[in-house]
């Protein structure tokens, strides 16, 4: 059997220009969570909380997402700017044709 030709007809649109930079900027971004969720993650470790408003097996279970939300809220007001960089270097790198 012979290989089905592949015309530009058969190909899916290329996306739009501003699309590519949107999705960019949200890579970027979930990058910045990310960091600074592992910058955060030390603060909790030894913080001790006792009964009657914390403590048990549960709230360590759970500390990391209260961590992961804090993060991403963080980028949300504006972040520390490492999406910024990083958005800058990804256009640059399409730029380039890396």
């Amino acid at each position: 059997m012979s290989d089905p030709v592949v015309s530009p007809a058969t190909l899916p649109p290329a996306p739009a220009p501003s699309v590519v930079p949107a999705r960019m900027r949200e890579t970027a971004e979930a990058f910045e969570a990310s960091f600074l969720s592992q910058m955060l993650k030390p603060m909790f470790e030894g913080l001790s909380t006792e009964a009657p408003f914390g403590g048990g097996e549960a709230e360590g279970t759970w500390r990391g997402f209260l961590v992961e939300a804090m993060a991403k809220q963080a980028v949300r007001g504006g972040g520390i700017g490492l999406a910024d960089q990083v958005v800058a270097q990804m256009l640059k790198m399409q730029e380039q044709g890396e």
